[in-house]
């Protein structure tokens, strides 16, 4: 079974995902896919994280097909207007990749170049409909294509969004456009999540509760300031504070995450931020 046949199967999945290099040396990546494979259903392959110049997600999703690892293509609204945005796609069904997430993408400012000029020409909601119809046969102004993509169309959701009611309302519009399931933002709370998965039990779509391994407290203190939606509850970063190996107790968090999370969703993303080689680790100590 294919990524896209688990979740049509209500089978748990488990998702990672790896960043493409500031440069041409793919190793140091393929070589962290190669540490879950056969071990996650598929991996994401950002497109530019957090606005910093990165080599293309199309291209190392390839490689990683060309490994046996099912990539999940990410393409984000902010950097390119509705010509490239549909070329890429077309891009990537040519060169054999199923699986696209779709994103809005974290603005210029926050990255190594903030002086680009952001694009936004298309909304994720307005990329996702221009998606479903290019996979009916025809682009954004109605012109038939020579062979239509498809694909496994996935999109984010944050659980954490206070107040929730516009959160679940834009994931209602995703799924109307065509989303057919949803990783989510950082969760640390389980009890914020619980009370998300219930508000949008009616939606019966496959959701994966998005892990971010916790590397210090200035991390966990940086994302209450900066990051909408996620809260690393108080405990949790005094636990980081006492740490003797924060590696190690960073591990124990994510798996306590796991294991409670686990029952209430349909899958797992794990988004190890720079600490793939930890992945294994990680997946052995929550059983996945």
């Amino acid at each position: 079974m294919n990524f896209c046949e688990k979740l049509k199967a209500g089978k748990f999945v488990v998702t990672s995902e790896i960043g493409p290099p500031k440069g041409t040396d793919i190793k140091g990546i393929l070589g962290d896919a190669l540490l879950i494979r056969g071990r996650v259903d598929a991996v994401n392959v950002t497109d530019l994280q957090s606005s910093v110049m990165r080599a293309g997600s199309a291209s190392v999703c390839h490689l990683l097909k060309d490994l046996g690892i099912e990539p999940i293509f990410q393409i984000t609204c902010r950097d390119r207007n509705r010509l490239a945005l549909q070329s890429d796609l077309l891009s990537a069904s040519i060169l054999g990749i199923e699986n696209v997430l779709v994103l809005t993408g974290d603005y210029p400012t926050l990255g190594d170049h903030p002086e680009a000029k952001p694009v936004f020409d298309l909304g994720s909601v307005q990329l996702l409909e221009v998606l479903k119809g290019m996979q009916e046969g025809r682009d954004m102004k109605g012109n038939p294509l020579q062979g239509s993509p498809h694909f496994c169309v996935g999109a984010v959701v944050n659980p954490g969004a206070d107040p929730l009611e516009p959160e679940v309302i834009r994931m209602e519009q995703k799924i109307a456009a065509g989303a057919r399931f949803f990783q989510t933002q950082a969760v640390y709370d389980i009890e914020i999540f619980r009370r998300f998965i219930k508000a949008t039990a009616h939606l019966k779509v496959p959701v994966l509760a998005g892990i971010v391994l916790l590397k210090s407290v200035g991390m966990a203190r940086f994302m209450n300031k900066n990051v909408s939606g996620v809260f690393v509850p108080d405990e949790l970063i005094r636990e980081m504070e006492s740490a003797t190996d924060r590696t190690a107790t960073s591990v124990d968090i994510a798996t306590r995450l796991i294991r409670g999370l686990k029952p209430l969703c349909q899958g797992i993303h794990i988004m190890p931020i720079g600490w793939n080689k930890m992945m294994p680790l990680v997946l052995d100590s929550a059983g996945l």
